[in-house]
């Protein structure tokens, strides 16, 4: 089954919807049983229920977070999607833990079936913390 362009960016602007309702269940019924994610630090997750086992705490422990679309573009033959996007949330980098932060990066989404089957995430690796552009700090040291 492929989506149509309208679909997936339907299907995108719903995900992004339940990411921001803090919505685990409505973020991972977009995705495919053979997911696979990368995370922008490298990290690996394959299948639907590795990866909701990996992201309940994250989601059970940070609310408050915002994603916002800046582009998106989509390639309906290919079923791809690149989506750049900027993340608010309250910082957990250290000496900055409590602080507003903005995080930017974009997603490389493949679909099969109706339904995303790689979503590889990569990130600046400077954020902006309480107004100031702040380098990361590797894992959080």
């Amino acid at each position: 089954m492929k989506l149509s362009r309208e679909e997936i960016i339907k299907s995108m602007t719903e995900w992004e919807k339940a990411w921001n309702n803090h919505d685990i269940d409505g973020v991972m019924s977009l995705f495919h049983k053979d997911i696979f994610f990368q995370h922008w630090h490298g990290a690996k997750v394959q299948g639907y229920d590795a990866l909701h086992q990996a992201w309940a705490p994250w989601f059970k422990n940070h609310g408050g977070f915002r994603f916002t679309t800046e582009d998106l573009f989509v390639d309906e033959v290919e079923q791809k999607v690149l989506y750049r996007w900027y993340f608010d949330w309250t910082s957990m980098e250290k000496g900055y833990e409590g602080k507003p932060e903005r995080r930017r990066g974009v997603d490389v989404i493949h679909f099969k079936d109706g339904k995303i089957i790689e979503k590889l995430t990569y990130s600046k690796t400077t954020v902006e913390i309480d107004g100031k552009r702040v380098k990361l700090c590797p894992s959080g040291k």
